[in-house]
């Protein structure tokens, strides 16, 4: 029976954990090593506790640490161990805010990539180093996006494409010594069957808008016609915990996106059915939203960051015929989004009032 020694960071949030507990029930010999910021230790003592169920078992080890800081912060001599005897190393660890501070952005984003790359860059048994981007380092472009392309002078429109899009450079710079699979989620939705997700942001924004106007005629917001890409947690783990492990995967770069995509009017249009029972009825104009959003009180009251707005906008459409194509023999696909919609639509209302669930808008 394989036995693996899977290093990851960014744990214990949402998509780590879902991947970890994947790769744990289909290798019950792996051993799972988990960097996690001290302030996070007590949430991930608590999700182990449940990895493990009624086990007694070490498999699940964290290790406080800090992916800002060198040698990410790790006493000596475990970090010396586990670059004996590491395999795998998934890197989650970033900050997906679209309003984040550049400071913030760049220090966890790039600074912390650069020093797990060089951690990754000493591990003696290394056989895959996978790095979670977005699809997103598009930035500004326009038409088809390519799994091959990154840097092509694209602008950026918030300090998390930009700081993501840097970060993954740096990781190509990897390839060509270390096997190295880059994996670029679209939106990320809930659970497709259950619904379930850790927190009510990005796309849980137009939800958390039309709890606003649910009581009133619902408006559309633009013209809606750029293809919004938005994709379950469970099929991002299911294509990256293939695509890690398989050979097919090394040194290639994915899109994990929606081949099929809606436009943003028709998804706005299906979450308002679901939510609210009653379709959108009139438009309002893209930059009258961006300036109700642009006064904090409102931002607030709505619920909702107006960087939001910027991806009912885009004219950029995601290849994603590399995914497709080494993932077919496996049977995984993404599935649409009209079929998945209603779960977590149903989620959101279950938990909407869960603070823990909850993004603070500023």
């Amino acid at each position: 029976m394989v036995k693996r020694i899977y290093f990851f960071t960014g744990f214990p949030g949402f998509l780590a954990t879902r991947l970890i507990s994947r790769l744990a029930e289909e290798e019950p010999e792996s051993e799972f090593e988990l960097l996690v910021q001290e302030s996070a230790i007590p949430e991930a003592e608590r999700i182990v506790q449940r990895l493990r169920g009624n086990k007694r078992t070490k498999r699940f080890r964290i290790h406080a640490g800090d992916i800002t800081k060198t040698s990410l912060k790790m006493e000596k001599a475990v970090s010396e161990r586990l670059q004996e005897t590491v395999t795998h190393v998934f890197h989650l660890a970033a900050i997906y805010d679209l309003a984040v501070h550049d400071r913030i952005a760049q220090s966890v984003n790039v600074t912390g990539t650069r020093n797990v790359n060089l951690w990754v860059l000493e591990c003696k048994s290394i056989e895959r180093y996978v790095y979670f981007s977005t699809a997103y380092v598009s930035g500004d472009r326009k038409g088809t996006i390519y799994e091959n392309e990154l840097a092509l002078g694209q602008e950026f429109k918030n300090h998390y494409e930009k700081t993501k899009h840097d970060a993954e450079v740096l990781v190509q710079y990897l390839r060509d010594r270390i096997p190295t699979t880059i994996i670029r989620p679209g939106i990320v939705l809930g659970d497709s069957k259950t619904g379930e997700t850790a927190k009510f942001d990005g796309p849980y924004f137009m939800m958390r808008y039309l709890d606003k106007f649910s009581r009133m005629p619902i408006p559309y917001v633009g013209k809606g016609q750029a293809l919004i890409n938005l994709v379950p947690v469970d099929y991002i783990v299911e294509a990256s915990v293939f695509l890690s492990r398989n050979p097919v995967g090394a040194d290639k770069v994915y899109h994990l996106t929606d081949p099929n995509p809606y436009q943003a009017r028709e998804a706005f249009k299906l979450i308002a059915e679901a939510l609210t029972g009653k379709a959108p009825s009139f438009t309002m104009p893209h930059s009258t939203v961006r300036i109700m959003l642009s006064f904090p009180p409102l931002r607030r009251w709505v619920k909702v960051e107006k960087e939001t707005l910027d991806y009912f906008r885009l004219e950029a459409v995601y290849d994603c015929s590399e995914a497709q194509r080494d993932l077919e023999p496996a049977g995984i696909k993404c599935p649409d989004f009209a079929d998945y919609i209603p779960a977590a639509v149903e989620y959101y209302r279950l938990h909407r009032n869960d603070p823990a669930k909850l993004i603070e808008v500023v």
